[in-house]
């Protein structure tokens, strides 16, 4: 593990999140691997067009997101945030993270989706 691929994983990773948490798709694409694979408690997609389906329809509820902790180890970064929604409250989350030749290849996200059901009942 070298500094610099750390702190690259870590700015990409960082940006990612605060660019699709913000409704700035374009940067949020510009960031992504074409065959980026997602894996959540609510979806799983893979390839960048799924991938950004899926975000710009959790983005319609997004308000935010507030870093708590950013882990980085090489191309492996762990974002633990607050995901600040319109509709189900604040959710504490944590993104998981890969990336490979500056771009992210895989995204993993840990939360509890039941606050999501409820907000839809």
């Amino acid at each position: 593990m070298t500094t610099s691929t750390s702190t690259d994983a870590r700015a990409i990773s960082t940006k990612c999140l605060r660019a699709w948490t913000t409704g700035d798709l374009d940067t949020t694409r510009s960031l992504l691997a074409d065959d980026v694979t997602f894996v959540g408690p609510m979806a799983t997609t893979h390839g960048v067009d799924e991938y950004m389906e899926g975000i710009g329809h959790m983005s319609e509820i997004v308000e935010g997101a507030i870093e708590k902790k950013v882990i980085a180890d090489g191309d492996d970064v762990c974002i633990v945030y607050d995901l600040i929604t319109t509709s189900a409250g604040t959710i504490p989350t944590v993104g998981w993270y890969h990336v490979h030749d500056g771009k992210i290849d895989s995204v993993r996200a840990f939360f509890d989706s039941r606050p999501f059901a409820t907000a839809r009942d």
